[in-house]
């Protein structure tokens, strides 16, 4: 149900980067948020390091790399501690990958309300309610 977009720019661009920085995303969602990785969408995004600029000057100029990392989840499905864990998680993974990272790299847990965000053409609040129905007619059974 996830999808998340990834921005980054990085000296050490390499063969398969992209889906390995899709997969890593992806794992982490999976394993800190608890999120279905078969429902999870990500987008990736290489973005030329000399077109990158943190304080005036490009991460070209500073030999670091950086990212923007946006997550969209539905309100309330995570705790504090979760999303905080996810971000130091993922500043770490992302370190690991395309580092060594400039400080101004950004993680975005974006909560969204389960009537405004879906897929399939379903809500997540519908999703949860078709749900509620189907494991109440298997109790009834």
């Amino acid at each position: 149900m996830p999808m998340i977009t990834l921005q980054y720019a990085s000296p050490r661009s390499k063969p398969g980067l992209t889906e390995t920085l899709a997969k890593a995303a992806n794992d982490l969602s999976a394993t800190i948020l608890h999120k279905d990785p078969q429902v999870t969408a990500v987008v990736v995004e290489e973005i030329d390091p000399a077109k990158w600029f943190v304080g005036n000057a490009s991460l070209a100029q500073q030999a670091l790399a950086s990212f923007w990392l946006d997550i969209r989840i539905v309100d309330g499905t995570n705790t504090r501690e979760e999303k905080a864990a996810f971000v130091a998680a993922t500043f770490a993974r992302m370190n690991e990958l395309i580092g060594p990272l400039h400080n101004e790299s950004y993680v975005h847990v974006n909560e969204v309300r389960g009537d405004a965000y879906g897929y399939g053409g379903l809500t997540q609040n519908e999703r949860y309610i078709a749900n509620k129905l189907k494991q109440a007619v298997k109790a009834a059974a």
